[in-house]
Parts: C-alpha cells; structure tokens; sequence
C-alpha cells in the first residue's frame, strides 16, 4: 500500500536543522527554528525550572491521567499571566482554559474547534506569518487567506493597509493575530494600534484568534498582553493559544494552553465543552510535566521571582545581540542600514536576504537561514558574529 507514496519534502524550519545536524563544517550556524541560545550557543534549563523539578519530584505521588482540560490550577495561573490578576473576564468566569502539548496544539485545537461552530468562516492571517499556521488551519478544513502586515520597503508595519483589509474581513471569519513578537517579522503593534485593531474587531463581528507565544520576549510579561487587554474591553469573543516553550524554555516538554473566552459565564462553559471535546479526539490528555512546572513556579513567589529574572535577561540578551548584530554589519562594511533590527523585538527578524542570498549562505557558508531571509537573531553569538557578517557582504555581492 505505500510503495507508491513520494517523500514529503523536509519541515521549512525543522528541515533546516536536521541539515544543519549533519553538517561537518566546524563554522556551521543555526539561525532557523526560533530556539533561545546563550553567548556560548547552548539553550540551557532555566534555573527555575531546575527548582520546579526538584520540587516535584519530592511531592509527586502518581502518574495518572490528567483531566481532558489538564489541572484547574494550571488553568488559573495561565489566566492569571494572560490577562493579570483580577481581571474582569477571569473574576466573572468569562474565560476557559485547558493545557495542550505546546502552542501548536493549542492552535490545532481551536483550530478544529471552531471548524465545528464555524465550518464556512475563512481563517486570514499576516502577510507573512509563522511557516506553520497555514498547515495546522489548513489540515483542519479551513480556507485561509491574508491581511497585510509587513512593509517590506519602510522594514516596518504596514498598519494602514492591514486595518484596510480588516474592515473588509466578513462577520463570522477568523483572524489571526500575533500578539507579541511577531513571527517572522519582529514588527510588533503599538498598544494604540492593538486599541485600533481591537475596535475593528468588534464593529465588524469577526473573531480574534491570538498566538500568544512568546509573552515575556517583547517588552515585559504585563507590557506584552497590550493586545489581549485591549480584545478584552472590547470583544465579547476571542481565543488565544499560549505556548510556554520559550518564555520558560520548556521546548522539548511541549508545554501551552488554549483559552476561551465568551461573552458570559454560561457560554464560556457550553464552549468550552465542545473544545474538551476537540482535545479528546486529538490527544485524549495533556502531558503533566511541563504544566507541573510552570504551575509550581506560578504559585511559589520566590520561584516566580526568579523566574521574571531569568525570563529579563533573555529578553535583554537578545536585544543587546540586536544592537551588536546592527554595530558589526556596519564594522565589516555590510552595505545598507540595518538599524530595523535593533528594532524589532522578540527572536525572530526578516533580514532582507533573497533566497537566492539564502541558498548561498546555506550551501557555501553552511549557515541555515529560512527561506525568506527569516533569521533567529538569538542564534546569534560573540564566535559566529564576524563569520556571520563577512559571510552575509559575500553574498549581498552575488
């Protein structure tokens, strides 16, 4: 039966770096899938996180099932970071919250979710995206279409041409919005720009769908839920998927969340069953691990503390690798200006590589960047840094 299947072509991104793996040149450079490293090119465990474990391995008593939605707890801590303490939609029971395996989960589950209550809507997402967003909507039954996003020429947001779009989008389709450092581009939405957006929404009855993965990363865990508090005045309805991979660098644990949030208490609910329902025919369960930690350290205020710490200083690395990244291009004499990255925010930037610069710096250099010209900046480090520029003014010069 499957002498007649042809291979599927590689993952855009993970693709890069299992070609990256098998590479034997000793000055090879990751800069594909969206992983935190250190100055000396390593993710490390997150002190915290060690803690959490140690934690939990003295206190667990047993590896039985999760809730289909996981623990309650782990939902009000997810709340909680999402929207702040106190907030209306949590006190007056507006919002659901279920632990998935990471965001992709959370995407795929809403995802499958809302192809059950809204079976005719169109998914529009930016111009451009994250490479995987049009597979996981795409894989469960939606059309998808775009709305502009990145000015290429002003290497900035093209906010007046995106709100353009968006008052066109028809009542009862979906948008998908980035809510923090917008993958791939670095270009974020200013809070009076979220306020803007959120006022569209509401006026044109489409519903806001939030990839939430990277809160912590722009400007600050509260600074960086601009745009959900902004939904929340505003919209009756939206969804956000939360991924904790990288703000507790939880990537191999698989740790996310999806929340619900309706206009009512007694519609959150009802909703909420039905997206229980989406989780048991995916995976039946979260896995407890990841959730366990980020929930220990969410309730533990010294373990919290140290955490915001640690969470501060990956987000201060990589914009000071920013900065250096725009002062070393100028120093190798890298011709054009640069200061768009030092910019943008979070880990992602679009570089203004062709792929055809792309492809060049990948089979002469051995440096694995995404089509596009999509670098993870935090793959960037004091070693690869003058290999790194001296290979790009090579291939600006093809």
């Amino acid at each position: 039966m499957f002498q007649s299947i042809l291979p599927a072509p590689p993952d855009a991104i993970l693709g890069l770096t299992d070609a990256w793996k098998n590479d034997p040149n000793p000055l090879k450079v990751n800069l594909g899938v969206g992983v935190f490293k250190d100055d000396a090119g390593n993710t490390p465990i997150l002190p915290s996180v060690k803690a959490a474990e140690a934690l939990i391995l003295q206190s667990a008593t047993t590896k039985s099932y999760m809730p289909i939605s996981g623990a309650p707890e782990y939902g009000i801590c997810v709340q909680e970071m999402v929207f702040g303490a106190g907030h209306p939609v949590v006190a007056e029971g507006r919002a659901r919250t279920a632990h998935t395996p990471g965001g992709t989960a959370a995407l795929r589950v809403g995802a499958d979710f809302l192809k059950k209550v809204l079976p005719d809507a169109t998914v529009w997402m930016s111009s451009p995206t994250w490479a995987n967003h049009k597979g996981v909507f795409g894989a469960a039954g939606f059309k998808c279409a775009d709305y502009p996003y990145y000015d290429a020429a002003g290497k900035g947001l093209a906010f007046d041409r995106m709100c353009e779009v968006l008052e066109t989008v028809p009542a009862g389709d979906i948008v998908l919005l980035h809510a923090c450092c917008h993958n791939p581009s670095g270009v974020d939405l200013d809070a009076a720009q979220w306020q803007t957006v959120a006022q569209i929404a509401s006026r044109c009855g489409w519903l806001p769908f939030l990839d939430f993965a990277y809160q912590g990363y722009g400007d600050g865990i509260e600074q960086d839920r601009a745009g959900v508090l902004a939904l929340a005045a505003t919209c009756p309805e939206f969804i956000i998927a939360s991924s904790f991979s990288k703000n507790f660098g939880l990537y191999q644990d698989r740790t996310g969340a999806i929340t619900l949030v309706a206009a009512n208490a007694s519609e959150a609910a009802a909703a909420f069953s039905n997206v229980e329902i989406a989780i048991r025919v995916n995976y039946s369960n979260p896995p407890a691990h990841g959730g366990l930690i980020v929930k220990t350290i969410l309730t533990n205020e010294t373990l919290r503390q140290q955490w915001v710490g640690e969470l501060d200083g990956m987000r201060e690395h990589i914009a000071a690798i920013r900065t250096r990244f725009v002062t070393a291009l100028g120093e190798h004499g890298v011709p054009g200006d640069y200061s768009f990255i030092a910019r943008q925010k979070g880990m992602f930037s679009f570089s203004g590589l062709s792929d055809a610069q792309v492809k060049f710096l990948r089979d002469s250099k051995s440096i694995y960047i995404v089509g596009g010209g999509r670098i993870n900046v935090a793959g960037i480090t004091s070693r690869n840094m003058e290999y790194l520029c001296t290979s790009i003014k090579e291939a600006l010069a093809i």
